[in-house]
């Protein structure tokens, strides 16, 4: 039992190439019916041909010994069994107890009187029909069966050559056998070639989808297949890929960016702190004169306000990535807003000797107007701080169904290389200046999100030396119709 184990672990192993199992399992089918094949015409063709030639023999056999009991005399036994060997190319031979009385082949007497041999006295000793396969008297292969005519007293045997379908069915035994060999040999050899066309791609997904797992995503996987399948599976293995690599782009970009956050956030968090702690202690000083402490509590409220906007902003961003429900969208009238706004900032930009200018048709927009209030906020802000002489205007003007929003300075400008990253957070055209105005670099950051937020963008555009100009759009909404008003009486 443990041999036929191993034997069969040996031929089948627990863990093979796939192109080993299909070479098995074709061997195993295709041997199983050549087998098959073999039996049946071994045992069971051949056997049923035997058989039948037997039956046949043994007919001819009665009807010659009925013919031979009913002659009488000798010379008409041998008359008859002459003129049978003629018409039949049967040996008839007629014995008694020990003698050989007449042995004829087609007509030609080959013994009379002679005693038997040994083997022909163990055939003609049953007293039933007896069969025998030897060679005959011209040295072919005969066929015999002999039968005992009590009535006569005779053993009769009768001999036949091998007959054309005994011979027929021999030579269709060794084709089928060839056959079934060669047809062994080519569905191996068939077998190999399915299983290399099968195989081939299948390694070359398996060491691609290795490569995946070790984090390589730049090779392709091509597959020389017409099957359809391996084709459909290819192509979707590189589309994965190609996903995969994505994602981890995008994985590694924000990581990036979140360290640089991280990085960004401890710096301007530490500076105020820092700044607060050493004005704090020197306030604490008893010797200190009264307008050194005055000072020095203005600079560390100034540095607790800056903090306390840092924090504000981290905020609103935490809470404009997290949660779409912040925007509440609402009719509003956009050039209210603007003016708004922009006498909230009129005193910064006099101080600086700017124009600020405002003045727009009115216009209703379909927006969040709190959030709408900050963009525009930070947008002239940012002007204002960033333009030292000239003029910061807000326009707005009416396109379709869009209402577009533009800011617009005289200042520096922005060279080329800063306007793709100006939207990131913390980032900073001019880090000095932006840190002495009290800026925490995250104000457009927070105006692209409020934006996106909306389903629209922010867009820029700027010239080093002649200025800069914001702009972005809004749905435009129909006037709204004021309230009907009711009048007691």
């Amino acid at each position: 039992m443990r041999f036929l184990k191993r034997l069969w672990r040996w031929i089948f192993p627990p863990r093979a190439a796939t192109q080993t199992w299909m070479f098995l399992t074709f061997a195993l089918f295709v041997g199983m019916a050549v087998v098959a094949v073999g039996l049946y015409v071994t045992l069971v063709l051949q056997g049923q041909t035997r058989t039948a030639t037997q039956e046949m023999l043994y007919a001819q056999a009665k009807r010659v010994a009925a013919q031979i009991d009913r002659a009488e005399r000798p010379g008409e036994r041998r008359a008859l069994i002459r003129e049978i060997g003629q018409l039949t190319n049967l040996q008839i031979t007629v014995a008694d107890a020990d003698t050989v009385r007449w042995d004829v082949r087609s007509g030609r007497l080959l013994r009379q009187n002679e005693p038997l041999t040994d083997e022909e006295a163990d055939a003609m000793e049953a007293e039933k029909a007896r069969y025998s396969v030897r060679e005959g008297p011209d040295g072919e292969q005969m066929f015999y069966v002999t039968l005992y005519r009590p009535r006569s007293n005779l053993t009769v045997r009768i001999g036949q050559p091998e007959p054309p379908l005994y011979a027929l069915v021999d030579r269709t035994q060794t084709v089928l056998v060839v056959g079934m060999g060669m047809a062994l040999v080519l569905a191996l050899l068939g077998s190999w070639l399915a299983t290399y066309q099968v195989v081939t791609p299948l390694k070359r997904i398996r060491n691609s989808a290795r490569a995946v797992g070790l984090g390589r995503f730049e090779g392709k996987i091509e597959i020389d297949s017409r099957a359809a399948e391996f084709q459909d599976l290819a192509e979707s293995l590189n589309r994965a890929s190609d996903a995969f690599r994505e994602k981890i782009d995008e994985l590694e970009r924000l990581t990036q960016l979140q360290s640089e956050f991280i990085g960004n956030v401890s710096h301007e968090v530490r500076n105020p702190i820092h700044a607060i702690g050493g004005y704090l202690e020197a306030l604490s000083s008893p010797s200190l004169p009264p307008d050194q402490s005055k000072k020095y509590a203005e600079k560390a409220l100034k540095n607790l306000h800056r903090l306390q906007t840092l924090f504000d902003d981290l905020i609103d961003i935490a809470k404009l990535e997290y949660r779409e429900d912040l925007i509440q969208a609402g009719t509003f009238e956009l050039q209210d807003l603007v003016r708004e706004v922009s006498d909230m900032l009129r005193p910064k930009a006099e101080e600086k000797g700017l124009a600020l200018e405002t003045d727009n048709a009115p216009v209703y927009v379909q927006a969040d107007r709190s959030r709408i209030r900050q963009v525009l906020t930070n947008l002239i802000d940012n002007a204002i701080s960033y333009t030292p002489e000239g003029t910061v205007r807000c326009r707005i003007r009416r396109r379709l169904d869009k209402v577009r929003i533009e800011v617009v300075d005289t200042g520096r400008g922005i060279d080329e290389d800063h306007l793709e990253r100006i939207f990131e957070r913390f980032y900073r055209v001019e880090p000095d200046r932006a840190r002495k105005s009290g800026g925490t670099g995250l104000g457009l950051s927070i105006t692209q999100q409020i934006l996106q937020a909306h389903g629209e963008d922010i867009h820029v555009e700027s010239t080093r030396g002649r200025g800069t100009r914001f702009w972005f759009e809004l749905p435009h909404a129909p006037e709204a119709k004021p309230e009907a008003q009711t009048v007691e009486a």
